[in-house]
């Protein structure tokens, strides 16, 4: 199919990050777009479903009442089974179902398409591509994961826009497999770690995400795996032999530097892993033309996403809130690092994002969090996040925090969010960073500021 087969879209479960960023592409770009969620309410509307309102997305609770005869082409990701009743009323009507990858896949066969691929670091990386674009006049369109915060500032969700350049950016998922059905003419790799996919799956992934790149394959040079996948060329990146190289890192509060071919890079984010991804924006940028040295003017502006170590806010007792999206063993580990430079403690607040993860990584996460925990800092673990569907239930978070308390290091189960409030106050002692990371959750970022305010009144 192409982008021009279908003029009417109805998506199922749109608020999702990955859907509503489509979603609002495509109005975008002058189609109709609807779509439900069990979010959604008719009279107490949740923020997302007013921003669609607002762009002309019409939205629906889930339960088929959107689906119409006059609608072409119902889209769905992974999460939504055959079950589901909008599912069903699609295959009654006989309406196309489509799955959210392979129209991603559509979308970036219509236009030129850089495409962000690593198992972390994606969503941060596409938005610092699209940011350098951006301010270098070549108003690119985007979709990805997260909310960046200066489209966010516009009362929009933030993972998407539509601008009038040539390029868009997209967040490549590896998780579902759907890598592979891109075929962009920049690619870039940042990294390989077990996340969902075995390595041997992963490579598997990444080789075929190399070959359907039309022109630049760049590849971090600093891990190994993604370094035998790379091409020998002028545009790959790293901390050592690359020739897009950053050294001299530092990490003042919540900002580092560093200095790429000569330029000094000032970014307001924390984390040596952000020092990474914006080398692989300024090597793409480089790539289409943008000068190294225009592409690090451009990153003193960068605003950040959501939930990527974003700064909640901060209690007179010098307690910074911070909330990211951390959920694999390598993301938990670089956002506690990050944090780690701000104060003498971090107290790293954790919910799994669902039980079939939590039994595929448990055995990292332990290893990764007891190898980056301080002896000042300690590692709460809550219940499993439920998104609902059929899946075996029958793992414990305990089997996390016992392999690291085994380990001589401060780590305990926390249960509920209400349970979570009292030990992380009780935890925390003054001039502290609490972490709270997670996945999946649309509340999480609510969660994150009740820390902060119950911190504030204790």
């Amino acid at each position: 199919m192409t982008l021009d087969s279908f003029s009417s879209f109805f998506f199922v479960g749109i608020a999702g990050t990955g859907m509503s960023a489509i979603a609002q592409y495509l109005q975008g770009v002058g189609k109709q777009v609807s779509g439900s969620d069990r979010l959604f309410g008719a009279e107490q509307k949740i923020r997302i479903q007013t921003q669609f309102e607002e762009q002309g997305i019409a939205c629906y609770f889930q339960d088929g009442s959107g689906i119409t005869k006059f609608t072409d082409v119902v889209i769905v990701s992974t999460a939504i089974e055959q079950s589901n009743v909008e599912y069903q009323k699609a295959l009654e009507f006989g309406i196309p179902v489509m799955k959210r990858s392979e129209l991603l896949a559509a979308i970036s066969n219509s236009i030129k398409t850089i495409a962000v691929g690593g198992t972390s670091g994606k969503s941060t990386t596409t938005a610092m591509i699209f940011h350098i674009l951006q301010m270098c006049e070549k108003s690119p369109s985007l979709i990805t994961g997260a909310g960046l915060s200066e489209l966010q500032e516009k009362g929009m969700p933030g993972n998407a826009w539509v601008g009038t350049g040539e390029w868009l950016v997209i967040e490549a998922d590896e998780s579902d497999g759907s890598i592979v059905n891109y075929k962009p003419e920049i690619s870039v790799l940042l990294n390989i770690d077990r996340d969902h996919k075995e390595y041997d799956e992963l490579i598997d992934l990444f080789t075929i995400f190399k070959q359907n790149t039309a022109s630049y394959f760049i590849a971090n040079q600093d891990y190994e795996l993604t370094k035998q996948l790379s091409d020998n060329h002028a545009y790959n990146f790293g901390t050592e032999h690359a020739p897009i190289c950053g050294t001299n890192f530092k990490q003042e509060g919540f900002k580092i530097s560093f200095v790429v071919q000569s330029y000094t890079c000032n970014i307001p984010v924390i984390g040596k892993h952000n020092m990474e991804n914006a080398l692989a924006a300024i090597s793409v940028a480089h790539a289409i033309g943008v000068s190294v040295g225009d592409a690090c003017v451009a990153l003193q502006s960068f605003r950040g996403i959501y939930r990527r170590t974003q700064l909640v806010g901060k209690t007179d007792a010098n307690i910074y809130v911070v909330d990211d999206f951390a959920h694999n063993p390598a993301e938990v580990a670089a956002a506690i690092k990050a944090c780690q430079s701000i104060a003498p403690c971090v107290v790293a607040w954790f919910q799994p994002h669902g039980f079939g993860p939590l039994r595929f990584m448990h055995e990292e996460l332990a290893e990764f969090v007891s190898h980056t925990l301080r002896e000042t800092d300690a590692f709460l673990i809550a219940d499993v996040y439920y998104a609902g569907g059929t899946v075996d239930k029958n793992i414990s978070p305990t089997i996390v925090s016992d392999s690291i308390a085994l380990q001589g290091k401060q780590a305990v189960y926390t249960g509920s969010k209400e349970q979570s409030l009292q030990v992380i106050a009780a935890t925390t002692p003054p001039n502290a960073v609490v972490l709270i990371m997670g996945a999946r959750d649309p509340y999480l970022d609510a969660f994150a500021q009740q820390v902060l305010d119950y911190m504030k009144s204790k």
